[in-house]
């Protein structure tokens, strides 16, 4: 019994000492975590060491011309390890006040030199290993704070801590906007900047970093261990003095008729290379900006510009000829029980093919394709037409976000009765403005449908290692005969059709309006309806150079058709291309030098003869002979050269002032005491006092003219 109490007693012990031990061991890790945890924390973070990706410096992305569209300039984030295990209290304390005074001298400094020494002995007695003195400091000003007091003595024993970081700007602001794009973390990426992220990026490198209470990193040296690859450059095909071009009419226009959005595109017809893109839209808060990329993704019915598709189908299946005569029915014709209508009211019964597409009559253009194309033979075959046009199929441009186009198919797709009139006149069809000038530019190019791109190439180092070249999509869309024919009708157009008014004097352009109902509902009134204004074409119209579309989404005042919203902008865009671009010129010694005729000479008055002499040498007129006479008049001999003839002047006799000029005749009529009165402008044509007849003070009236 003694043994057994005797066992008991040294289990109870030993129970009794382990709960002892327990509840000693549970106190210290709760007094480890509540009291002491947070400088154990940073103990533990201060001893954690990794290595940490350091972000390549991004490509630059460039106009044709070499100027920056966007690039990456180096930034630098300073900041102070105030608890550096190289600074001595006794240097801290020398140089903390001049260190104050000189940070409060940086530009936009938040505090004084005051301020700033309070801050530094605050986090040097907190221990404090991260203290962010300035973030975006470019070189220049970094340079400046590394001979700072206290920092120039370096990374330890001056605790200046530097990170290189990289900001991407774009030196043209909204020009292009949507086109360059961006990348941002957890934002799908947008225009070039997404599609060529890979070239664009580089190669991250690594760096050795310390990590710091809250989950800063520092790194450890001033040293990147594996240095990062920068990335690639792409060079675009973008002018940008056609860009700027394009943005600020479009931009003036959006203003003007206090329009929803519009678009612009300019492409060079021969390659197919987007010369300009521009996206005018409103943000929330009602500004003008570059908000989203409608002229490559904004899929709509296209209205009056899909015309030139339908005329073109009706003249390659041999159909109709520009000039044949068509019934427009004075603008109203019933199809399946539907009413169309034109535009405007013209009073015509009847016109050419020619003159209703130039008028841009609906229903003209709807009556040939239904009377042509309405059987269930011929249906099929104006849409394998707008196939072959290319006009189904998505351009396949370098950058995300390209509205599908959409082609009803027979019997499909809610295919109905009045879909082929309806079709022919730009709706119950989608395309995209680049989609439309793509088309556009096939016509102007004699039938050569090429495909529209953004990048020329890619550069590392200023080296070419990746090259775009023009590609053709089809050799031709249609038969040189159609092509002609189609390129002279919207020739005509512009001189004498709906956009008449944008007509040029010293060059010719060829286009075709558009007007569509964008919020199109049976029995609708007028007063909401919602239009979009177009105009595609291209200039010069014999010998185009590039093509452009102009796109403006629900014009609200000054207008809402395609003649007199969208057009002007293309005349603007084209007027500026013309003046700038030397290759559009026609050099004035492109042609052998005339002979002189007696018809183009220039109007050379008679008069004082050393005036005419210099006045001829002036105008590089040859003159071969001369005469020794105060006064002369010039006359034309040989065909190619002049002569000044003596023109008698006798004192005491009314003189011969005809063909001379205002300030001559009075001259030579004042020395002889005549008083003299003249009306109109030019050289006098007649004088009222015979020539020869003696003086005596009279009153001469002369006549002048141009």
């Amino acid at each position: 019994m003694d043994i057994k109490n005797e066992i008991l007693w040294r289990i109870y012990l030993v129970a009794l000492l382990l709960i002892l031990f327990a509840i000693g061991i549970f106190m210290k890790t709760a007094y480890i975590q509540v009291v002491e945890g947070k400088h154990w924390r940073a103990v533990a973070d201060s001893l954690y060491i990794d290595y940490r990706p350091v972000i390549a410096d991004r490509g630059n992305i460039f106009a044709e011309d070499g100027s920056f569209l966007a690039t990456s300039l180096p930034t630098f984030k300073v900041s102070m390890d105030c608890k550096s295990t190289a600074m001595s209290d006794e240097l801290f304390n020398q140089y903390v006040d001049t260190l104050a005074h000189c940070l409060s001298t940086l530009k936009d400094s938040p505090y004084t030199a005051g301020g700033y020494r309070r801050m530094l002995v605050e986090a040097r007695k907190a221990g404090k290993r991260y203290v962010l003195i300035k973030d975006k400091v470019e070189y220049p000003e970094l340079l400046r704070i590394q001979g700072f007091p206290l920092f120039k003595f370096g990374r330890y024993k001056g605790g200046l801590i530097v990170e290189r970081q990289s900001e991407r700007r774009r030196p043209f602001q909204i020009l292009a906007h949507r086109t360059i794009g961006y990348v941002r973390e957890n934002v799908k990426p947008v225009g070039l900047e997404g599609a060529f992220n890979d070239q664009l990026a580089g190669e991250q490198g690594q760096r050795l970093m310390q990590r710091l209470p809250g989950g800063t990193w520092i790194p450890v040296n001033d040293l990147t261990e594996i240095e990062p690859e920068n990335g690639k450059d792409i060079v675009t095909t973008l002018d940008i003095n056609i860009q700027d071009v394009t943005e600020n009419a479009l931009y003036k226009a959006i203003l003007r008729h206090n329009a929803e959005h519009g678009s612009a595109i300019v492409m060079e017809v021969a390659t197919g290379k987007i010369k300009a893109i521009a996206n005018i839209g409103k943000t929330e808060d009602g500004e003008l900006w570059e908000t989203y990329n409608y002229a490559i993704g904004e899929s709509t019915e296209p209205g009056s510009t899909f015309k030139l598709a339908a005329i073109m189908a009706l003249l390659e299946d041999g159909y109709v000829e520009p000039e044949d005569s068509i019934d427009i029915n004075y603008g109203k014709m019933e199809f399946a029980g539907e009413e169309m209508v034109d535009a405007s009211y013209h009073r015509l019964k009847s016109a050419t093919v020619q003159h209703a597409f130039e008028i841009s009559s609906n229903v003209g253009i709807a009556n040939m394709v239904y009377r042509y194309y309405t059987r269930s033979d011929k249906e099929e075959q104006f849409i394998k037409r707008l196939k072959e046009f290319n006009l189904d199929q998505p351009i396949g441009i370098e950058i995300e976000g390209e509205g599908d186009p959409y082609i009803k198919e027979v019997g499909k797709d809610n295919w109905s009765m009045i879909t082929l009139p309806w079709m022919a006149t730009g709706y119950e069809l989608k395309m995209t403005p680049l989609q439309i000038l793509a088309f556009y530019n096939a016509v102007a190019n004699d039938g050569k449908y090429m495909k529209p791109y953004l990048v020329n190439e890619i550069q590392e180092y200023g080296k070419t290692i990746e090259k775009f070249e023009p590609k053709v999509v089809k050799k031709t869309i249609a038969s040189s005969n159609t092509i002609r024919k189609a390129q002279r009708m919207l020739t005509g157009v512009v001189e004498r059709g709906t956009a008449k008014k944008i007509k040029a004097d010293n060059y010719r352009m060829a286009g075709k309006t558009g007007t569509a109902i964008i919020n199109y509902r049976k029995n609708l009134p007028a007063k909401f309806r919602k239009y979009q204004a177009s105009f595609a074409g291209y200039f010069p119209a014999e010998n185009p150079k590039y093509s452009c579309i102009v796109v403006i989404n629900h014009p609200k005042q000054n207008g809402i058709y395609g003649g007199e919203v969208a057009a002007p902008v293309f005349r603007e865009i084209a007027d500026r291309c013309f003046v700038t671009h030397i290759d559009l010129q026609s050099p004035i010694n492109a042609e052998a030098k005339p002979q002189l005729v007696a018809a183009k000479l220039p109007r050379i008055y008679s008069g004082y003869t050393d005036d005419l002499e210099e006045s001829l040498l002036r105008l590089d007129l040859p003159v071969r002979s001369r005469t020794r006479a105060d006064w002369a008049s010039p006359r034309m001999i040989y065909g190619d050269s002049l002569e000044l003839n003596r023109r008698q002047v006798n004192r005491g006799k009314v003189p011969d002032v005809r063909g001379m000029g205002l300030r001559d005749a009075m001259y030579l009529l004042g020395n002889e005491g005549l008083q003299v009165k003249a009306k109109g402008i030019g050289r006098v044509t007649t004088q009222s006092i015979k020539p020869g007849t003696t003086t005596r003070g009279q009153t001469v009236f002369l006549d002048l003219k141009l």
